[in-house]
């Protein structure tokens, strides 16, 4: 879990890690073992279902796979949807979603598990989690003015789509308020998991045949991602670790291995939590140097991007400042820079360079993950997992919260 937060670890890092984690080893090798079992099932599978090539096309994402067209202008509405950072997911931030739903700025988080990265590892192409973020956006844009009124909304939407999440708070005796239930879940298989991780172009192997964005071939992820209705308003995007800079791809009007999702026209903000903005060498970063290639110039969007510091490199263990040097644009070893623990605070404000007039936010003493109330974090980073036990903040701590928020 934690593992995710070192970013689209290249093979090289992957190796060290697995080196000094066996807990991590051991995980990644009962999932490449699953991905095996998976291999030798789908054939079967897909012959007792029609010929697999056939069987691909209706299942993967039947959404419009447009050119980015602009909507008509919408009016911005006082919403948040929460892009998680690599390989962690809706669970790890709906206590992020709930704080800000308290303090008037209503907030789903995007709704996939942590293994939905898989397919992403390596630094291989981000559509799998385009296609989220881009269903989380479409249906929290849809509701606009009725957010107001959770209940009656939730409610509705219980009675029509979330029978179980209905029998369960009906049984806790909890009233339907939460702006998550807005939002459906994906149907997504260990089958779609299998052909994704297959297929999904770029990254340290250059799947599809290359490891650039621009040279990526047509592929379309699995899953099926329920329709929403028409966009009422814009909404506000808060992107962490990676899911910063994945959501400037995602509200980019150029195509990106097949799909233009042109985000801009359905998000008035986007607030980033330690998001590693800067370029920097290997097939990890290509991505971010393919948002980095475009400015962002819209007088009726803004962004800031937010930085943690008081982790510096040589003193806060070897996943910071292995971390560190990764986001290093010319190869220092990490131990010089200060950060939230995982992102350095220069790449985490790189993204004033690329969006104009994007405001920056430096938070001293706050860390990038809230690692002690997870599974694993004092594997994966014992040093930062011990001082956030001792009472150090994280982005999503409510004091911390409300110094970065109260931008919207």
């Amino acid at each position: 879990l934690g593992a995710g937060l070192l970013l689209s670890i290249s093979s090289l890092t992957l190796l060290k890690l697995l080196a000094r984690m066996p807990f991590f080893a051991t995980l990644l090798c009962f999932m490449l073992a699953a991905l095996a079992a998976i291999d030798a099932f789908a054939p079967r599978h897909a012959a007792r279902c029609g010929r697999a090539a056939a069987a691909d096309a209706p299942q993967a994402s039947t959404r419009p796979q447009g050119e980015g067209g602009s909507l008509a202008d919408l009016p911005p509405i006082k919403a948040a949807v929460i892009v998680p950072g690599f390989l962690t997911g809706k669970d790890e931030f709906l206590p992020l979603a709930r704080s800000l739903t308290e303090m008037g700025i209503p907030s789903v988080v995007v709704p996939f598990p942590n293994w939905h990265w898989l397919p992403c590892l390596g630094g291989r192409s981000m559509r799998p989690m385009l296609e989220r973020i881009d269903l989380a956006v479409r249906h929290l844009a849809a509701t606009a003015g009725d957010l107001d009124d959770f209940e009656r909304i939730g409610a509705d939407k219980l009675e029509k789509d979330l029978e179980d999440e209905m029998s369960e708070l009906e049984r806790r005796q909890d009233k339907p308020s939460d702006p998550q239930l807005l939002i459906p879940n994906i149907d997504y298989n260990a089958i779609d998991l299998y052909q994704d991780f297959r297929n999904n172009p770029g990254g340290v192997l250059k799947v599809g045949g290359s490891a650039v964005v621009e040279e990526y071939p047509l592929w379309v992820p699995r899953g099926r991602f329920p329709e929403a209705p028409e966009p009422q308003g814009k909404v506000a995007l808060i992107g962490h670790s990676a899911g910063g800079w994945i959501c400037r791809a995602y509200l980019s009007k150029r195509d990106y291995g097949g799909r233009s999702y042109g985000g801009i026209d359905l998000v008035h903000s986007l607030i980033t939590l330690g998001s590693p903005h800067g370029n920097a060498p290997g097939p990890a970063f290509k991505g971010v140097e393919w948002v980095n290639s475009e400015v962002l110039d819209d007088d009726k969007f803004k962004a800031l991007a937010v930085a943690g510091t008081g982790y510096m490199g040589d003193s806060s263990g070897s996943l910071t400042q292995g971390a560190y040097s990764f986001c290093c644009p010319n190869g220092s070893d990490g131990s010089s820079y200060d950060g939230d623990g995982v992102t350095p605070d220069f790449s985490a404000l790189a993204m004033q360079n690329y969006v104009t007039n994007a405001d920056t936010m430096v938070l001293e003493d706050v860390g990038h993950f809230r690692w002690s109330e997870v599974f694993g974090g004092d594997i994966v980073a014992p040093e930062l997992t011990k001082e956030h036990a001792e009472g150090r903040p994280w982005y999503g701590d409510k004091p911390v919260i409300e110094k970065w928020a109260g931008w919207l």
